[in-house]
């Protein structure tokens, strides 16, 4: 096999199991950090982790959690090339952890170990994109993901973090449910050091490791772009049953965006004490809709990708044109994703980036022995404005 066909991670392997050949690593030589090999080879955290645990698995080196890796104190094995079954991908031979380090439990190439995702629900394109970039992640590692559905429900959420756990999970990511007082399930998890990672929202006054987008400037870019469209009666609409800190971040940055017009905050436009059941279809006795048949706004930046469609069929109902009539605004896209034909004007969390950050963290807090105890990760990513055939000028 040519070096450059050869898998990164097996080129580690060989680096490794050529300097301990040669004499230039010897008994008990300590292994570079991940984040040095990261560096060195100009590869992902998975990538050397795959390659350290594949050569404990061989005998090279033994790994002790919270010290390092070290080169093993016995024979130098011979290395041997792994090989593949009909069918089997290279990134599909899971490596088996060191016997030789107390702490370190055997493995079995074949038994991947769980990872859990909590999610409130898969109503929509942004549960599975997000799913999707976790499952780009655990693909090349050792583990593998078994989702539970929590259906917005602060008891349910409790109940599954528990099962996940005895029923082997060795690590969780968790999209909270987020009601005024979060789960204390959750800050026993961080008590108890178990690995966990927060996606899409944090815990206020609670350090943990947490990826999301930055929902305050989500908010902002939403309205000033409809702003420069001409349009100055601006609503805001959720339907989620509970009060989160994602929703509470957007409308912050929809009234900050407002004051840096000079324009004065109208509660009538930041419309929250409703919930709708989509499966009932349009009801034209409900609020939102008498709001839009009034047309008290030109223009509507609704807090989820379902509610914009569900707020452009109101309107196709009451024969209003979008964007001529009225803008819409969503957040998230509510199309595929998978070709560029989406009609709505959204603001992108780049969903599929989180969910790829969120398993690298988990990845790293369960393989990687040299992080410093006490430091969380907290990568906050950049939303962006997505503009398609759903907003436009005002005809005021």
């Amino acid at each position: 096999m040519s070096n450059e066909r050869q898998p990164l991670y097996m080129r580690i392997q060989e680096h490794f199991r050529d300097r301990i050949t040669s004499g230039k690593l010897t008994d008990g030589d300590k292994i570079p950090t991940e984040k040095e090999l990261m560096e060195e080879f100009n590869v992902s955290r998975i990538t050397v982790a795959n390659a350290l645990t594949q050569l404990a698995k061989d005998g090279w080196i033994y790994r002790i959690p919270g010290r390092g890796s070290f080169v093993q104190g016995k024979s130098v094995p011979q290395p041997v090339e792994p090989s593949l079954s009909a069918g089997e991908e290279v990134n599909d031979i899971q490596p088996q952890a060191a016997p030789a380090a107390e702490a370190f439990k055997s493995v079995s190439a074949n038994n991947r170990q769980m990872i859990g995702l909590l999610i409130p629900s898969l109503e929509d394109h942004f549960a599975l994109r997000l799913i999707q970039g976790i499952n780009s992640i655990l693909d090349e590692s050792r583990y593998y993901l078994a989702i539970v559905l929590t259906n917005h429900s602060k008891d349910r959420e409790k109940e599954a973090i528990m099962e996940l756990i005895q029923k082997g999970a060795v690590g969780l990511l968790i999209f909270p449910i987020d009601a005024e007082t979060y789960n204390e399930e959750i800050l026993a998890l961080k008590m108890k050091n178990y690995p966990f990672v927060l996606i899409d929202r944090n815990l206020p006054g609670v350090e943990t490791n947490v990826v999301s987008s930055d929902n305050y400037l989500g908010g902002q870019l939403a309205v000033s772009y409809l702003w420069d469209l001409g349009h100055r009666d601006i609503a805001i609409v959720t339907d989620s049953p509970l009060s989160t800190i994602t929703v509470e971040g957007r409308i912050a940055g929809y009234m900050e965006a407002l004051k840096q017009k000079n324009a004065l905050i109208n509660p009538t436009l930041i419309l929250t004490e409703f919930t709708i059941d989509y499966k009932k279809g349009i009801d034209d006795r409900h609020p939102l809709y008498r709001y839009i048949r009034n047309k008290l706004a030109t223009a509507y930046i609704t807090l989820n990708a379902k509610l914009g469609l569900h707020i452009a069929a109101i309107a196709q109902r009451l024969d209003l044109r979008v964007p001529e009539d009225l803008s819409i605004l969503t957040f998230d896209d509510p199309s595929s994703g998978i070709d560029e034909s989406g009609a709505y004007t959204h603001i992108a969390q780049s969903e599929l980036e989180i969910g790829k950050q969120a398993a690298e963290v988990l990845v790293g807090l369960l393989d990687h022995n040299d992080a410093p105890l006490g430091k969380y990760s907290k990568i906050i990513l950049q939303p962006k404005l997505v503009v398609r055939k759903s907003t436009g000028p005002t005809s005021k």
